[in-house]
């Protein structure tokens, strides 16, 4: 018996590798990176970039197909919470966001993806959410033993909210979309 139940859980897995390797890269790199946009007046342009990135894979994975009524007002809702949460974080507390929605959304849609298959998954939406946050606790475990970067609690918060946000993303436009196929339209 294969460990993936599909090809599409392995290449959501590789995806989560892919995403969670990149995010550890960048942790010796993350001061300099940050000093040269700031220097050539890119940071925004970058952050707000990303951010788009991010809520499109968020709400991609939850809108597999045209949305429609209730499932359009909350892939909107969704849109505007993240666009509140963005806007009152701080500069460095909105990287979390990008990286752990991407993080928690790829890890719910493979386990997702698995239980569709028949393997047992218990509370996809959880252990999603506790995946992303160990991970996110690694990242700063991480750091605290980097002499450029700072170990801080505040951050595996800011981590687990971020995986918190993208599951009940993903749970709330699936919830609609069902909502709208079934009795929604009676």
């Amino acid at each position: 018996m294969s460990i993936y139940s599909s090809d599409r859980e392995r290449r959501l897995w590789i995806w989560t590798l892919i995403v969670v390797a990149a995010i550890y890269s960048t942790l010796g790199l993350t001061a300099t990176l940050a000093e040269t946009l700031l220097e050539s007046g890119m940071f925004t342009n970058a952050f707000i970039t990303a951010f788009l990135l991010m809520l499109t894979a968020v709400l991609t994975q939850g809108l597999k197909v045209r949305p429609r009524g209730i499932e359009l007002g909350v892939g909107i809702g969704i849109a505007a919470v993240y666009i509140m949460v963005f806007a009152r974080m701080g500069i460095v507390e909105r990287t979390h966001l990008f990286e752990y929605s991407i993080v928690a959304t790829l890890i719910y849609e493979a386990l997702k993806e698995r239980a569709s298959q028949g393997r047992i998954v218990r509370a996809p939406g959880l252990v999603a959410i506790l995946v992303t946050s160990l991970i996110g606790a690694l990242d700063e475990g991480i750091q605290f033993l980097l002499p450029s970067r700072v170990f801080d609690p505040i951050d595996m918060g800011f981590n687990a909210l971020a995986g918190f946000m993208a599951v009940i993303a993903n749970v709330a436009l699936t919830w609609a979309r069902t909502w709208w196929a079934g009795k929604g339209k009676a």
